[in-house]
């Protein structure tokens, strides 16, 4: 039996419940306008260090070492899905976080409205973050001018800000695609290309919507072009119902959060509002109903550090550490702290580097570290460094939730 099948053997109901707090991109490097500190060891957090000392604490990889994550595969991890089993794109994530009704191979892309130059070159890979009124307008203006492409139906959806998703519906499209996004300023879009002799037909269908989409952008000054990211063909995931015996429930204010949600069967929780504490005010509902796993999600963080904004990352570490005050008092038995992955400010990007973790609650090892912060997790804490898919069988255990393996 493999590991997963051995943590869904032992899974049981108990009435413990559980919470995964998940600020994004949390981890970071040493930044030497900070004297040398990460923002989360500059940052004043009295609630989160009170919380840390009666905590286990460790750091997680989000799915190997020297291995940079993106958002989906490391949420899934902490889901208790190995990304390196479970590959999921993050246009699917982008689709469900929207609530659209994807259907089994369906084709979808994660879309990034940009700026480019007069030469064709990307000046802005997110279009200056434009207003999600604009985004919706230009989708409006997309769709409309959009001609059938070899019977394939294409749906134009707007995400926020710059964000958008397309889903392709039609037989035989597969998601083996290279993203079109080059990852970078300075150079043109990639073209869209297969990966697979198979692809051929998809990279076609793609290439037409492209096209047609260009000339709609073409007189626009700063959305002028659509960047393409994450093709993946939708398949179904078990439930975290059905794998860990939980009733699991979500609030996040990001769609593509709220779609891995959604993948892994969590009820959606509103927030209103649309801030930490209407977040907390979600949390507390899904207690209500009954919910005994609830994953709330913490996203100002991750863009600052891709900005390389190290001050305004550390606000967001400061204003979700006063949102804990409360948090705690809603009766948790288990509460996780972490981040879905790092996201130095230095690299303005996603990295591989092991995200602070701290567990409060049922039998833990704790008393071993006085800050949560990068060093105290890495040097202290007694939980080590783990894969971040090994923290849902730790939330378990602590919650009293897995039976014992073996007579």
């Amino acid at each position: 039996m493999t590991e997963s099948g051995v943590l869904e053997a032992l899974s049981e109901k108990s009435d413990s419940r559980i919470l995964l707090a998940v600020m994004d991109g949390l981890g970071d490097i040493d930044i030497p306008e900070l004297g040398g500190m990460t923002p989360l060891e500059a940052a004043r957090t009295p609630n989160l260090d009170a919380l840390v000392r009666e905590s286990a604490v460790g750091a997680h990889i989000p799915v190997a070492r020297g291995i940079t994550p993106g958002s989906g595969p490391a949420h899934l991890a902490l889901f208790g899905y190995d990304p390196l089993e479970y590959v999921i794109g993050r246009g699917t994530l982008a689709a469900l976080g929207i609530g659209f009704d994807l259907r089994e191979g369906d084709l979808a892309a994660r879309i990034n409205f940009c700026t480019v130059d007069e030469d064709g070159i990307v000046t802005d890979r997110r279009a200056g973050r434009i207003a999600t009124d604009l985004n919706g307008e230009l989708v409006d203006r997309i769709s409309s001018a959009l001609t059938p492409i070899e019977g394939v139906e294409v749906f134009l959806r707007t995400v926020k800000e710059h964000r958008a998703c397309v889903i392709f519906r039609g037989e035989g499209l597969s998601d083996r695609l290279g993203d079109t996004d080059p990852g970078l300023v300075g150079r043109p879009p990639e073209p869209v290309a297969a990966t697979d002799p198979g692809a051929e037909r998809s990279a076609g269908v793609v290439g037409s919507f492209l096209r047609q989409a260009s000339e709609v952008l073409a007189s626009e000054s700063r959305a002028n072009m659509i960047l393409l990211r994450g093709f993946s063909s939708f398949h179904p995931l078990r439930s975290m119902e059905e794998r860990f015996r939980l009733s699991p429930a979500a609030t996040a204010l990001y769609p593509m959060y709220r779609g891995v949600a959604s993948l892994v069967g969590m009820r959606l929780f509103d927030a209103d509002p649309q801030d930490l504490r209407g977040e907390t005010e979600a949390c507390r509902r899904a207690l209500d109903a009954g919910h005994d796993f609830v994953f709330l999600h913490h996203k100002p963080s991750d863009s600052a550090g891709e900005d390389g904004d190290h001050a305004r990352k550390i606000s967001a570490i400061e204003e979700f550490d006063t949102a804990m005050e409360k948090i705690m008092d809603l009766g948790f038995d288990v509460i996780a702290v972490t981040g879905d992955h790092s996201t130095p400010c230095p690299m303005r990007l996603h990295s591989w580097h092991p995200v602070p973790v701290l567990i409060n609650g049922g039998p833990q090892r704790k008393g071993y570290c006085a800050s949560f912060c990068e060093r105290e997790a890495l040097l202290k804490g007694s939980l080590g460094v783990f894969r971040a898919v090994e923290l849902m069988p730790l939330l378990l255990a602590s919650g009293g939730k897995l039976g014992k393996y073996g007579a």
